[in-house]
């Protein structure tokens, strides 16, 4: 760490405001020069004059001040920044910040960036689960925005959810890396299925799963932020995709195959998370099947296994699988992994995750379980990623 990295902390309105406070300490005390944005919200819940103190620089508050110190600050301040985070993250400064607007100094200078962005929201949880916060976090994520957080607790409130913003050394740790981690998956091909399948039955009917697309679209993001060059292929699922290099929208299991088997080829790393339908039904009506009085029966076959077809090439991808199990978690996941030859695979208790943010995951290997508690789908991910650099570089040597 040769070179002092400079980060621009912005600070938005809230009672979490007092841990980018500590952040800011604990940064500075590890030699990064931090420069302070507070919105005119922030002040009233942490007085400029402690981030001044913390960091030893001047606190930026006033798009229009015109003082030599201020000038342009949302050209300046920026263009210095090896980074920006923002902490905490209001439910409106998101809403500004997906919408492009900037009518504040810490808006604009975040439209005017030319470095990476972290935000750390921080609200209460109804807010954190309406479904425009989500909508515009969603667009943060496809523009390449990092979010980190947050977290389930108590919250100023009193009530209990997610919503809270991380700790203050959780921060730093996601400024650290941001900053000075190298990028694990640099350089390599990382094939991603995602979401349900659906196996029709007649013209308006079928088979499907309630597979939300969170967990793979947040191993997607976090595949990305590793530096791979990512292609996504996905069943039908309300998310926005994040920015990958190459988005392949299926239907059915079928199509997805198809999708894999054309670009494996030219892959490193296969991880599929698509909750793939174990059958489809033998023969599609083209039309309505009109209702009656009478049972109807269905005869269901097999779809395709994509997991096994990757890894029993002849020379396949690292390839990782996902198991989603109702009971005996543990024996049922060794056994599949045993049984795909996959030197790695995540398993959860579908009851626990399908639907939900948050999700607590065992990884098998080759050298046993390793539990990764119940955290926000996107930690996990990245967490995910890097055990899956570690085994895939192993392999390699």
């Amino acid at each position: 760490m040769a070179t002092k990295k400079c980060l621009l902390l912005g600070v938005t309105g809230g009672v979490a405001a007092y841990k980018a406070a500590e952040a800011a300490r604990l940064l500075t005390q590890q030699a990064i020069d931090v420069k302070t944005v507070m919105t005119q919200s922030a002040c009233r819940f942490v007085g400029p004059i402690t981030f001044q103190s913390l960091t030893g620089n001047p606190v930026y508050t006033d798009l229009w001040e015109t003082n030599a110190a201020q000038n342009m600050a949302h050209i300046h301040l920026s263009r210095m920044a090896d980074l920006i985070l923002i902490a905490p993250a209001s439910a409106d400064f998101i809403a500004k910040l997906a919408n492009g607007l900037a009518d504040d100094l810490l808006t604009t200078l975040c439209l005017a960036r030319d470095c990476p962005l972290i935000i750390a929201p921080a609200m209460n949880k109804q807010m954190w689960q309406n479904p425009a916060t989500q909508r515009n976090l969603s667009i943060l994520r496809q523009d390449g925005v990092i979010v980190v957080g947050p977290a389930s607790g108590m919250q100023a409130c009193g009530e209990t959810g997610m919503g809270r913003m991380l700790e203050a050394a959780e921060l730093v740790e996601a400024v650290y890396t941001a900053l000075y981690a190298e990028k694990p998956l640099r350089g390599k091909r990382v094939l991603i299925t995602a979401g349900p399948t659906f196996e029709a039955i007649d013209a308006v009917r079928g088979i499907t799963n309630k597979s939300s697309g969170k967990m793979g679209y947040a191993i997607a993001q976090a595949a990305v932020e590793a530096g791979a060059t990512v292609t996504l292929i996905s069943g039908t699922t309300c998310l926005t995709p994040p920015a990958v290099d190459e988005f392949v929208s299926v239907i059915s299991a079928d199509e997805m195959l198809q999708a894999v088997q054309t670009a494996v080829p030219q892959t490193d790393i296969f991880i599929g998370v698509a909750a793939v339908a174990d059958y489809r039904a033998a023969k599609i009506s083209p039309q309505k099947i009109k209702k009656t009085d009478k049972n109807l029966s269905i005869e269901l076959i097999p779809n395709p296994d994509i997991l096994s077809a990757v890894s029993g090439l002849p020379d396949p991808p690292f390839c990782v699988g996902f198991a989603a199990e109702t009971e005996n978690l543990e024996r049922n996941a060794e056994a599949k992994r045993r049984k795909k030859n996959l030197p790695l695979l995540i398993a959860n208790l579908a009851q626990d995750a399908i639907g939900a943010d948050e999700s607590e995951l065992i990884l098998f290997d080759d050298a046993g379980k390793h539990i990764l508690p119940k955290a926000a789908k996107i930690a996990q991910a990245c967490r995910i990623i890097k055990h899956i650099g570690t085994l895939y570089f192993q392999t390699k040597k």
